[in-house]
């Protein structure tokens, strides 16, 4: 499932883009904002997007306005959307290219729009997403953004103030997020919680014991605990 973002303030064109997508793919779950108050409080709920709509332009009679770039650019400054696909809609020519530079946006969309072009768009988007494997998440160490390949995390520890990402050949610290935060950033499915301080990687486990509540880690010598809470049904997330 794609969480889409769409922030359009003009709403017979916002209904029409959410009805485009819908219709579009059952694996659509799109999420209207009509202004960039709307936009931003969407923005910090817990849901990873994997794409987003934007108008440029949030004011109408304003030609100058710029306020869907003013709200990329917000996007952009998080790093778990650091290269998350943001296609620009707008009927003002020299403005995408203005986005394209600065933003890095995948596609836009010229008003007036029409079915045909959106779906076209939103396809060329998602094939490229879902060709470029496998999945990444974007950490920030030193001050600069890195990818790591989330099939190199072989488990999750929450550590005071942040998270500790423990991989194949190292261990990095990400801090000012949380165990829970960390979890949307990941690729749905792949991470397991099995407990209120770890999450393993499903393709990293060579067995668990519910008796003991230990997970082994493959090719390491690792264990990880299983909360009590959690016993119950973990057998099920790791299988499932």
């Amino acid at each position: 499932m794609t969480d889409v973002l769409i922030l359009e303030d003009e709403l017979t064109s916002l209904q029409a883009l959410s009805e485009i997508l819908t219709t579009y793919s059952d694996d659509i779950r799109v999420h209207k904002a009509s202004s960039l108050k709307e936009a931003k409080d969407l923005l910090d709920q817990e849901i990873r997007y994997g794409l987003f709509l934007l108008d440029v332009n949030l004011s109408g009679e304003d030609r100058e306005d710029i306020g869907g770039i003013l709200f990329a650019r917000e996007i952009r400054e998080r790093f778990e959307y650091t290269f998350t696909p943001i296609v620009m809609v707008t009927a003002i020519g020299n403005m995408e290219m203005q986005a394209y530079r600065e933003l890095h946006c995948y596609q836009y969309i010229m008003k007036p729009f029409h079915r045909e072009q959106v779906e076209e768009v939103v396809q060329k988007v998602l094939e490229k997403e879902s060709r470029e494997k496998p999945p990444v998440i974007v950490v920030k160490k030193d001050g600069i953004n890195y990818q790591l390949k989330c099939e190199d995390i072989r488990y999750l520890e929450a550590i005071p103030r942040g998270t500790r990402l423990h991989l194949v050949t190292e261990n990095w610290d990400v801090p000012y997020v949380t165990l829970r935060q960390m979890l949307l950033k990941m690729p749905k499915g792949m991470f397991v919680q099995c407990h209120r301080m770890y999450a393993v990687n499903k393709n990293e486990v060579e067995y668990y014991d519910t008796v003991n509540r230990i997970i082994r880690i493959k090719n390491c010598p690792d264990t990880v605990e299983i909360g009590v809470t959690y016993k119950s049904v973990i057998g099920g997330l790791l299988n499932g």
